[in-house]
């Protein structure tokens, strides 16, 4: 079964009640029937400027309420609304705005320095959101004028297949356009949107809205802050499921992620659910937990039921000390990708202790696959890919040899495989070993550097840590750790830190270069960027 538009979705859980709040962001409040009728008057203009069914939409823009109004915008008009990385310079958005096709770029006037570089590249429409750094950029319209003027566009018959495409992040090669049929994709949201919350997945608009009536009936009506970037799959499909469930979504004021801004506003708005990027977001939470603690004024955290990552390692630690303080959440870290997921999940009810970093359940309709496309059985001790039958994106834009490596055909069934190699033991259990593409391959052994990263995290010294291959003329590669260290713990040496490694997992996984950096450098949704560490190493090692 495919299922309807998001933009029939969300218009049916308007005429609920159009007052309730769709959207926070500092002291702006936003209902949703302002979310509705400010989306509807962009498709109107979209629409006017003979927009057709299938035009891309670019938005190189900070997280803002604006983003999800132009994606519903997107959606009421049947466009695909595609995301920009807002870190991206002039070259970057270039290949991104190229790469999909884009008919419209919507930037913030920080960022039009960047748009005025594209030169003869600049898609047809530029729309700029003022937010008071920059005039408008020649050729560019208002935001807001734009949607004064436009006269609201009605409804019209659209189609469950219509186009959401998410731009991977590019940490080992340029940035893909995943293309997601909206209705795929509200079946693959269904588990955190309705089964990790207890709840049977419904099978049409008229049963989303009934869902949604009765949460907020019984004054259950979820409140998520999203704290990473909306450019990020985590936070945009974590948001559109709280929409789905008729709730509010909380947006950061402060552009660089804060953390103590972050639980003044799970107090502030009572927020139940927290969506984050593993220990990226979590170890400066934690640091924000204690340090109101030492002040005599600690957290209220009584509001949330859930926090939920994906996308980057959470630890063991960090999970301790957040369930230390919040006895009644459930801990939820999911292993997925822009293709698709969960593939396996970590869940922690209230009241347990947290497993092992890295340790996850296997999810439903996931195997363990060779390079052979073999299956391998659970219990075997190999490792193989992580692969998931059913619902998954058409593939991506512009890459028909992309998309025969990651969705395959393999037995009549359709497999999306995005390369994350793990171990499943018979009961289930699933060890994440990393993402093939940045396996080391050194002496013949393949090292996934996430294992060795979090080994080397361990360390007291170790602040950060990426870890890559760099050529080597015995092994082939050679394990390299890019590490920021405490700025007390700087005096640690490169042996002890590599020993400790070594302590800890196989010898030949320890790191044979150790590059120290001030600062690690991640994307904004806190992902490692393998590219940037292994460019940082061999210029360091005199290799570049």
């Amino acid at each position: 079964m495919l299922y309807p538009n998001w933009a029939d979705l969300f218009e049916a859980i308007t005429r609920l009640d159009p007052s309730a709040e769709a959207m926070v962001q500092g002291d702006r409040r936003v209902s949703w029937g302002e979310f509705d009728e400010r989306a509807a008057r962009l498709a109107g203009v979209f629409t006017a400027w003979g927009l057709e069914p299938g035009a891309k939409l670019s938005l190189f823009l900070y997280n803002c309420p604006e983003y999800l109004e132009l994606a519903y915008g997107a959606f009421k008009a049947r466009l695909v609304s595609t995301n920009v990385n807002f870190r991206y310079q002039t070259e970057e958005v270039r290949y991104l705005v190229q790469d999909a096709d884009a008919e419209v770029l919507v930037f913030h006037g920080s960022l039009a320095d960047r748009v005025a570089g594209l030169g003869a590249d600049t898609p047809p429409h530029l729309i700029q959101i003022d937010d008071g750094s920059a005039p408008l950029l020649e050729g560019a319209i208002w935001y807001e004028d734009l949607i004064r003027d436009a006269k609201p566009a009605a409804p019209i018959e659209r189609s469950g297949e219509d186009l959401l495409m998410l731009y991977t992040g590019g940490t080992t090669g340029m940035p893909k356009g995943v293309m997601w049929r909206h209705g795929d994709l509200f079946q693959a949201i269904s588990y955190p949107a309705y089964v990790a919350a207890g709840m049977a997945v419904p099978g049409s608009v008229d049963e989303v809205v009934a869902i949604t009536s009765r949460l907020r009936e019984s004054n259950a009506s979820p409140v998520m802050l999203s704290a990473p970037p909306l450019i990020h799959g985590t936070a945009l499909f974590l948001g559109l499921s709280v929409f789905l469930r008729g709730g509010r979504v909380v947006l950061l004021a402060n552009r660089h992620f804060d953390a103590l801004e972050l639980w003044q506003q799970v107090e502030r708005e009572a927020v139940t659910d927290l969506a984050i990027v593993g220990d990226s977001f979590a170890r400066p939470m934690v640091k924000a937990l204690a340090e109101r603690e030492a002040q005599g004024s600690p957290a209220d955290l009584g509001s949330l039921r859930v926090i939920s990552s994906a996308g980057v390692t959470w630890s063991q630690a960090t999970k301790v000390s957040l369930r230390q303080r919040s006895k009644q959440v459930m801990l939820l870290d999911m292993l997925g990708a822009s293709e698709g997921g969960p593939f396996a999940v970590s869940m922690t009810p209230p009241g347990e202790q947290p497993g092992d970093t890295a340790s996850f359940r296997i999810a439903d309709g996931v195997v363990l696959l060779d390079d052979d496309d073999q299956e391998i059985p659970p219990g075997s001790d190999r490792v193989g890919r992580l692969a998931r039958k059913g619902t998954a994106p058409l593939g991506y834009f512009k890459a028909p040899e992309k998309t025969a490596e990651t969705f395959k055909e393999i037995g009549g069934e359709r497999y999306t495989i995005p390369g994350d190699y793990a171990r499943v033991a018979e009961d289930g259990t699933v060890t994440f070993m990393g993402r093939g593409s940045v396996c080391i391959n050194t002496g013949g052994e393949k090292v996934f550097p996430e294992e060795v990263e979090e080994a080397l995290k361990l360390h007291p010294a170790v602040v950060d840590c990426n870890v890559v291959g760099v050529p080597d003329e015995q092994y082939g590669e050679a394990v390299t750790a890019v590490v920021q260290l405490h700025p007390k713990q700087r005096d640690v040496s490169d042996d002890e830190l590599s020993e400790h490694v070594r302590n800890r997992i196989a010898g030949y996984k320890r790191p044979r270069h150790i590059v120290r950096v001030e600062q690690l450098f991640r994307s904004p949704t806190g992902k490692s960027d393998y590219r940037m560490a292994r460019e940082t190493a061999l210029k360091s090692l005199g290799m570049n």
